[in-house]
């Protein structure tokens, strides 16, 4: 399990931070297969926080973020599925200004 803290205006500085602490401990191989598995699992994690939008700064929101990353089987009885991915992001979202934000989560799921 990685966990850790980014806030951003810009999507793209929230998926190159988790990737970062992703590949930092080692959760994960350098291969296409998995840095695309974890790609797809922060995107879909944004798109709960954001409410389908992936905009952030061209709106005028910034986010505050608590995320957490973890890889393993389903359940023991699903064991032949192989491997999955999960992102969790829990925060804020608002206005880049104390006190016009609210909380938000999201989640990804993602086969590797």
């Amino acid at each position: 399990m990685v966990v850790g803290r980014v806030g951003s205006m810009a999507a793209e500085k929230i998926v190159a931070a988790i990737e970062t602490a992703v590949g930092r401990e080692g959760l994960l191989a350098e291969t296409y297969r998995h840095e695309h598995s974890l790609y797809h699992a922060v995107i879909e994690a944004i798109y709960g926080v954001c409410r389908g939008q992936l905009e952030l700064g061209n709106l005028l929101r910034t986010v505050g973020l608590n995320f957490a990353v973890v890889r393993g089987i389903r359940s023991p009885e699903a064991a032949t599925d192989g491997e999955w991915l999960a992102v969790a992001l829990y925060g804020t979202i608002g206005a880049p200004k104390k006190g016009f934000e609210h909380e938000v989560c999201g989640l990804g799921v993602n086969h590797i």
